[in-house]
């Protein structure tokens, strides 16, 4: 195995795990609970004994919403959220040069953006992974050691101060251990650096009375402190305040400095309760390898950002929804390793846009020299319509045309030829199912989907229906809202609650788009000749490792 030394010589026994994963935070536990609930074997190793208590991630975008609702806890963590206020950035007299418009919906009923208290978060993905049986954690465990060889993956690890060692074998190894990633640091992969670093200061606090610190999003770009206000869920909020050139980094991460920093925003130890603080260093950094063997990386082992545009949790649980299906497809016998690989690629590329938005926005707020803050703040009042959104293009009206909150697609990987709607995130729509109306991804349920006319459900030949089989996937025929049937909406039948869907459709156009189960559109077909193209395609992506696929259709 590249990267790793060489086998400890455990010959071709079963391994004891499908997947291992390495680190237990909110990415580690969305990708265990996504392959425990297609019942693979899952051991994760944690070197913490109880949960990182320090302050990190206080936002998840709607992308990230689908994600938590598809490992059964959106409807646990309503008490420890809240909808996120528009993203402002303002100078230092508090006049505003930027507003990015978070306080809508995505048009299902979640929040284009939800502020969350993280540790809240993760005990309610805890308590979900205590649910699932396939599912086994073992905290206080260090890994010391990785090792492997073409069939499978061992690793060592150790209680404190090693006093005991404990060996795991596994299919698959994932690396969801932080930035500090023993997992990449084994590997020898390195990153691709984009140049930004800069100590911040992040105050966690409780106010006495939440109504005298309404919650915000504010970023304060003035040039002898740039800081931040954000809410970190209901009754939380979060300062954070940069630390200028020539403050020691030592006394500027003490309790004495928080106090004084956080006067700046009326905060005081009679009035608030300061519960966390520490100082991060904010970097851009994209591992150069996700992948070597059976190792691969995810969250913040394969990548870092600064948190200016909230996207450091979110690209990590987007890393857990590509990667599971795909392990779950290779596992099976479905698929062949290689499509692997294609996690990478798509989610490599994906998460640069992620980090290259969020430096842009922090070399706009992080402006020390005065004269160039200036500057900057001339050129952005003097826009007539305000400054323009930095992450790309604004949310398009309707359904046509879905993206990410990057607004950006996938552009290549396990996708069909011939660019979007292949690589868009699908979604924005209600539909209507056996159980009633509700978000799309609630209705249709897990896995593979093709949404279909009704006029395309009867041309999709025995072959594609055997590949469709082959991934688990089922078609669903989607009819208007107001449609004069006798069939009840059901398992493979749904109204089209709003009307997106089918204007979609319209606006691609196609008869039908097969959707994976990360919610990211794989390609969509017009007609007959469409889909058997479609479906031959997706045949030829696979590659299963039986190099039959009919009968891996047969025992999925």
């Amino acid at each position: 195995m590249n990267g790793i030394s060489g086998s400890r010589g455990r010959g071709a026994g079963a391994p004891e795990a499908d997947v291992l994963v390495v680190g237990y935070g909110p990415v580690g536990q969305v990708l265990s609970i996504l392959l425990a609930q297609y019942g693979w074997r899952v051991v994760v190793v944690e070197r913490y004994p109880e949960p990182y208590s320090l302050p990190r991630a206080v936002a998840f975008d709607a992308e990230a919403a689908r994600t938590l609702d598809a490992v059964g806890v959106a409807g646990r963590i309503g008490d420890i959220t809240e909808p996120s206020q528009d993203y402002v950035v303002s100078d230092a007299a508090g006049r505003q040069l930027m507003r990015i418009g978070l306080g809508g919906s995505d048009g299902t009923g979640r929040p284009d953006s939800t502020s969350v208290y993280q540790p809240g978060l993760e005990a309610a993905l805890a308590a979900r992974g205590g649910e699932l049986p396939t599912l086994r954690v073992h905290r206080g465990l260090r890994a010391v050691e990785l090792t492997g060889s073409d069939s499978v993956a061992e690793l060592v690890a150790e209680e404190e101060h090693g006093r005991e060692r404990r060996t795991f074998t596994a299919s698959w190894v994932v690396g969801c251990d932080g930035a500090g990633s023993f997992v990449r640091r084994s590997l020898g992969v390195g990153w691709a650096d984009s140049g930004f670093a800069l100590d911040w200061l992040a105050c966690d606090v409780v106010p006495d009375r939440p109504e005298d610190f309404p919650p915000s999003n504010l970023q304060i770009a003035d040039p002898a402190r740039p800081r931040v206000a954000v809410s970190c869920g209901p009754g939380r909020r979060r300062w954070e305040f940069m630390r200028m050139p020539g403050e020691d980094r030592a006394e500027f991460g003490t309790e004495e400095n928080a106090w004084r920093l956080l006067s700046m925003f009326s905060a005081r130890p009679d009035n608030v309760t300061l519960t966390r603080h520490a100082t991060y260093t904010f970097r851009a950094r994209n591992a150069e390898h996700w992948r070597r063997g059976r190792v691969l990386l995810a969250g913040d082992a394969a990548h870092q950002m600064p948190p200016f545009a909230g996207q450091g949790m979110c690209s990590g649980f987007r890393d857990a929804a590509n990667l599971a299906w795909k392990l779950d497809l290779v596992l099976g016998g479905r698929a062949g390793e290689a499509l692997l690989d294609s996690y990478e690629q798509e989610r490599r590329a994906h998460v640069q846009h992620a980090i290259d938005l969020s430096v842009r926005l922090g070399r706009l707020i992080c402006v020390t020299d005065p004269a160039a803050a200036a500057d900057r703040d001339r050129a952005m009042t003097a826009r007539p319509s305000g400054p323009a959104r930095p992450s790309g293009p604004a949310r398009p009206p309707g359904p046509a045309r879905p993206s990410g909150p990057l607004g950006e697609h996938l552009a290549e990987g396990f996708l069909a030829d011939g660019g979007p709607p292949a690589g868009e995130l699908a979604g924005r729509m209600r539909l209507t199912g056996p159980d009633g109306p509700g978000p799309a991804d609630s209705v249709l349920g897990p896995g593979f989907v093709l949404l279909c006319r009704e006029n395309v459900a009867d041309a999709l030949s025995p072959t594609a229906r055997e590949t469709l089989r082959l991934v688990s996937g089922r078609m669903v025929t989607v009819l208007p809202a107001d449609a004069e049937t006798d069939t009840a909406p059901g398992p493979d039948t749904v109204l089209d609650t709003d009307g997106r869907c089918l204007a979609w459709l319209d606006s691609i156009p196609a008869g039908a788009v097969l959707v994976r189960p990360d919610r990211y559109v794989f390609g969509a077909a017009r007609d007959a000749d469409g889909l058997t193209a479609l479906f031959t395609d997706v045949r030829r992506r696979l590659r299963p490792a039986t190099g039959r696929p009919d009968a891996a259709a047969e025992s999925a």
